[in-house]
């Protein structure tokens, strides 16, 4: 599933085609995505302006000029590509291809997700805090409002593995799998302590190496793992950067180290960790 990185480089991606634009009408192939679409969807998002795209934990943001909100989530395998060349012409439809934004400058956003576990939805401004796919919702990693003492305060009375507690969505917005286990790899913190027995230098080298990760990652436009891609269709690049995450029975690339990364499953994801330098 497409993590924080991947979420923000297609926002990226997505930004100077519809952020600011108006969408002429939107070609909907099929009735649902993980959800059915809501009623009227075509209709609601015809003539409308995005104000503005961002991105919230997983969730890409579409602020309309009449006050709904575009949501998107990317499931699984979904894809968002541009066709903005008015020289070349837009692919016929595919099979997995679902919905068309088509913008009135000609441009055309596809979104493709051939397991069908994405969603499109609009809800009402006002909800953007409080949806049941956005409430609760807990700081983003790199924004104002995460640091150390946030993320100490988070763990403190938490009597499970600092991995799993690192996934929880109202810790810390975002994090997904991958990066877990590449920041607790890059703190020298094994992935099964429990979260309250790490100490304030721990903390502290966690929180830095949770910010360094993502943001490595976005300047790699994310990790290419099966169906990912950017906005413009091509491959993300920070898997050829993964110090221990798909490794398990490779040399630990830590300098001086020849252990063997190794993979444990913790509330059933694969944690893939280095049994030397994680303590």
């Amino acid at each position: 599933m497409p993590e924080l990185p991947e979420v923000e480089t297609v926002t990226r991606g997505l930004t100077p085609v519809m952020e600011g634009r108006v969408v002429n009408h939107v070609v909907q192939r099929r009735a649902n995505l993980r959800f059915p679409f809501p009623e009227g969807f075509v209709d609601r998002m015809a003539g409308r302006t995005i104000n503005q795209l961002t991105r919230r934990a997983k969730y890409i943001l579409g602020y309309l000029d009449d006050g709904q909100v575009l949501l998107i989530h990317l499931g699984m395998s979904g894809r968002m590509t541009i066709h903005n060349d008015p020289t070349v012409e837009v692919p016929e439809a595919g099979k997995h291809d679902h919905v068309d934004f088509v913008m009135a400058d000609g441009a055309v956003v596809r979104f493709n997700d051939p397991r069908r576990f994405g969603v499109i939805t609009l809800i009402a401004g006002d909800e953007v805090t409080s949806h049941k796919m956005l409430a609760g919702i807990g700081p983003e990693p790199l924004g104002n409002a995460f640091n150390a003492d946030v993320l100490a305060a988070g763990i403190a009375k938490r009597a499970s593995p600092i991995k799993t507690v690192l996934l929880d969505q109202k810790l810390v917005a975002g994090l997904g799998n991958i990066y877990v286990c590449e920041a607790l790899f890059r703190s020298g913190i094994a992935p099964d302590r429990l979260a309250k027995d790490l100490k304030p230098g721990e903390i502290e080298r966690l929180y830095r190496e949770i910010r360094l990760v993502l943001e490595d990652a976005i300047a790699a436009g994310g990790s290419s793992l099966k169906d990912y891609r950017q906005s413009n269709g091509e491959l993300g690049y920070f898997q050829h950067n993964f110090r221990v995450y798909g490794r398990e029975g490779e040399t630990c690339i830590a300098d001086g180290c020849d252990s063997t990364i190794a993979r444990i499953v913790q509330a059933g994801r694969s944690t893939f960790f280095c049994p030397t330098c994680q303590k």
